[in-house]
């Protein structure tokens, strides 16, 4: 894979998102009628909605190269998965823009798209197919996802049957079929056994090599040192701190401690 030259491959612009917490009873003329009727009752209505607004994130801003590897830091509730849905076209921003050059291949729940009545095979060809592989190619590689999945003795068991670990494998083999220029990774190098994450992780690190831009969540920050060159550090839906990733990962290791 070539990196390419002079251009970014993501440009986060001032990313916020926003959710209501409140209980959305949607619209009717009735109602629309009787708030327009009183305006006591419509600032009350609007005072309500502001309160339960819940900003997941807010004016995130980050650029990342060709190549490089950014690793997403913070407490649970941070809103490092919220960023990363958004990247990946799973969400839109309530605020901001996120631009996008190469392909992208999201690892974030991995197993979302499987029916679980349905074998371990009939839903090789179904994610695949959610994913933009035709018949031919998933033919061709077959062998490949399950030799790498590890799953032979069950390939037609209806995953429903499956433990987690045996699901994630599966769809991570799907997953990383090909070398995307975009990976978007959320804490998937602790599926399955230790042996199968020593595999995912070797399998993770051979896209990097081979010129893959990734942005990666992980709660350890050994694992984001070891694997990024930069950090982004959020908490609260802030944007903290960006950096280099030794230098942001102790810092926050720091302030989780104190």
């Amino acid at each position: 894979m070539k990196k390419r030259k002079e251009e970014y491959m993501i440009e986060i612009n001032n990313v916020s998102m926003m959710f209501n917490l409140g209980i959305d009873r949607g619209f009717s003329m009735k109602q629309w009628f009787v708030d327009s009727l009183s305006p006591a009752r419509r600032k009350k209505k609007n005072e309500e909605k502001k309160k339960n607004e819940f900003w997941a994130l807010k004016n995130i801003n980050l650029k990342i190269k060709p190549g490089e590897v950014i690793g997403l830091i913070g407490p649970n509730g941070a809103g490092k998965s919220t960023l990363l849905k958004i990247v990946a076209g799973v969400m839109t921003p309530t605020k901001g823009e996120v631009i996008k050059r190469g392909s992208v291949c999201p690892m974030i729940e991995l197993g979302a798209g499987f029916d679980p009545d349905l074998t371990a095979r009939e839903n090789v060809y179904l994610n695949g197919a959610v994913m933009g592989y035709g018949k031919e190619f998933l033919d061709k590689r077959f062998k490949e996802i399950i030799d790498f999945a590890e799953l032979w003795d069950f390939i037609d068991v209806p995953i429903k049957n499956f433990s987690s670990g045996m699901t994630a494998r599966l769809a991570f083999s799907i997953a990383t079929l090909v070398d995307p220029e975009i990976l978007i990774v959320d804490e998937i190098l602790s599926v399955g056994d230790l042996a199968f994450q020593e595999k995912s992780k070797a399998k993770m690190m051979s896209m990097i090599n081979g010129g893959t831009t990734v942005l990666y969540v992980s709660h350890s920050p050994a694992q984001v040192k070891q694997l990024c060159n930069r950090a982004i550090w959020i908490n609260k839906g802030e944007q903290l701190k960006v950096g280099p990733a030794a230098q942001i990962c102790d810092e926050y290791e720091k302030s989780m401690l104190s």
